[in-house]
């Protein structure tokens, strides 16, 4: 099997659609979907939205009681215990869902942090490359029997436009002989969800587990920029002299069911059957940026696009090594 091409299918969808919209005539019953970050923001509309479809979705968090609460409103959806930081609670998880007997048809890696003060995990490992991505590559080698057993399944990785403030450094992926930079380094989380993605389809397309990775827009109110003040907010144009988020989808300005709809299309259509490994967005894959346009790309929001590292298949392949090396 050839390599996904990185260029727009045209699907038919656009940057305004929303997680219902591209849902629409798809049924997930007798599916099962693990959705991380399941009970709040774009994860939690996708968990709403794939349970609305017939999917048996599975909502793993760190704190259970918050995301019952969470989740009230959808009925069904089981909320199991699971620390991203934690390697024995991502074990304890993937084990305890292994016990089940269960395939995994849809896993979407929706857990996410932005742009925090400086933390390391037990391991020492930088906090925002450890639960962006090393604990979702954790989580994912884990479940592999389970997503083998689908014969059939597909992996979402909610990457970010944010790749385009690092590629992964792999001389210093922990910030150790450099100084912290917050958005550097979820820059470099950000690109290794997207080479993550490449990786996977490559070694799973053969088994049937295909991987892609998703950029679900600016969504403001989702609580994951809390680390970032009211100014570089304002600054890039978020919110409007109000303090009230900015809706402009052509600008990448989205709500939550408009942000959730690239990844649940990643996860369900059939437009993408035999296809992965590729960066999405705005419900379609997105195209490469060339060095001639990098320039005028970085310089706005409008145009959709991956530069070319966070879809390098050698800097993937390079990445899983290594994070096997992390995770042991």
């Amino acid at each position: 099997m050839s390599t996904t091409p990185q260029r727009p299918l045209p699907s038919g969808f656009g940057a305004a659609s929303t997680a219902d919209d591209v849902i629409k005539g798809i049924d997930l019953t007798g599916k099962v979907a693990i959705v991380t970050g399941g009970y709040s923001g774009i994860g939690l509309e996708t968990a709403r939205v794939l349970r609305a479809a017939g999917a048996d979705v599975v909502v793993p968090a760190r704190d259970t009681e918050r995301a019952r609460a969470a989740l009230k409103g959808v009925d069904g959806v089981e909320v199991e215990q699971m620390d991203l930081l934690d390697p024995a609670s991502v074990d304890a998880f993937a084990e305890t869902f292994l016990g089940s007997g269960r395939p995994l048809h849809i896993l979407v890696n929706s857990v996410g942090i932005m742009a925090t003060p400086l933390h390391r995990d037990a391991r020492g490992y930088e906090g925002q490359f450890a639960t962006n991505h090393l604990g979702h590559f954790q989580l994912v080698s884990r479940l592999w029997p389970a997503l083998v057993a689908a014969g059939g399944a597909r992996v979402v990785a909610v990457s970010s436009r944010g790749f385009r403030f690092s590629p992964v450094v792999f001389e210093d992926l922990h910030f150790e002989h450099r100084a912290y930079e917050p958005f550097a380094a979820y820059g470099q989380s950000k690109t290794a969800n997207a080479l993550f993605a490449v990786e996977l389809d490559r070694r799973g397309r053969a088994e049937g587990v295909r991987a892609f990775s998703v950029h679900p827009g600016m969504i403001i109110d989702t609580g994951l920029a809390k680390h970032i003040s009211e100014e570089t907010i304002r600054a890039a144009g978020a919110v409007d002299e109000q303090g009230r988020p900015v809706r402009d989808p052509s600008r990448q300005f989205k709500t939550i069911a408009q942000g959730a709809a690239t990844g649940v299309w990643c996860a369900t259509s059939p437009q993408l059957d035999g296809l992965g490994g590729v960066y999405c967005e705005n419900c379609d894959i997105s195209p490469l940026v060339t060095d001639a346009e990098e320039a005028a790309w970085r310089a706005g929001t409008e145009t959709a696009g991956v530069l070319g590292y966070a879809v390098d298949p050698e800097a993937a392949t390079r990445l899983w090594q290594v994070s096997e090396r992390l995770t042991a």
